[in-house]
């Protein structure tokens, strides 16, 4: 992948043989961030699991103290009363069949989608589309359920869902680079411990084997996994 000068630049910057603490590592991500626009600052966390196995698979919501500054879009699968409640919790699309219709037709303007529970004979046909797009509803991350009001609400407020992927990393947002480091640091701490309690039994060794921060466009800041872990929230 061809860099272009300004992350070239702001690479140089980083000590790539330091293990920064938290909050030096969100003021140099902050600093090197370059783009035009308010890039949104990600973590990054290796863990000790081989999710190849079923019963070492981490996956989790959390919802961060200080959001992730992005309004979601929330669609909603219910009916009836429960429809009605997805509207007045400010659902931004709230159907059944002819949402699943749109969608088929690929329409995906939406951020997360929720269902309730006797809707998923609609919401099932979706899987093999919402599924790889990691849009598809849930119960193990909250998004099948029939509370509707307090789950929008959520969602709303910040409310992100994590999952380890196929190589054992989780990527996460923790806010933007307008963000203060201390709600930076407050949304990361958040993170990290919804991550430790979803740790999984069969997970040997150090959990968090590495944790890089980075800001959309700028380079990855590597931060001291013992220091997250032990950290005081």
């Amino acid at each position: 992948m061809r860099r272009g000068k300004n992350y070239k630049n702001a690479t140089q910057k980083v000590d790539k043989h330091k293990l920064y603490d938290s909050q030096e590592a969100l003021n140099l991500v902050k600093e090197l961030a370059s783009a035009k626009f308010d890039e949104t600052i990600e973590v990054h966390v290796k863990l000790s699991v081989d999710p190849r196995h079923a019963d070492q698979q981490v996956r989790g919501t959390v919802s961060l103290p200080h959001g992730t500054g992005k309004t979601r879009k929330v669609l909603v699968f219910a009916k009836g009363e429960k429809a009605k409640e997805a509207e007045q919790a400010g659902a931004d699309y709230v159907g059944g069949e002819e949402l699943a219709e749109k969608i088929q037709g690929g329409w995906f303007d939406f951020d997360v989608a929720v269902a309730t529970p006797d809707m998923m004979a609609v919401v099932g046909k979706l899987g093999k589309i919402l599924g790889p797009r990691g849009l598809m509803p849930n119960p193990k991350a909250g998004t099948v359920t029939f509370e509707i009001e307090r789950t929008i609400n959520e969602l709303k407020a910040g409310r992100i869902e994590f999952r380890v992927d196929k190589t054992a990393i989780i990527h996460a947002p923790i806010g933007r680079v307008s963000f203060e480091v201390d709600k930076l640091q407050d949304n990361l701490y958040a993170f990290a411990d919804a991550l430790i309690k979803a740790k999984p039994p069969a997970a040997k060794g150090q959990y968090m084997r590495s944790v890089t921060i980075c800001s959309t466009m700028g380079p990855g800041v590597k931060v001291n996994p013992l220091v997250i872990m032990a950290a005081k929230r």
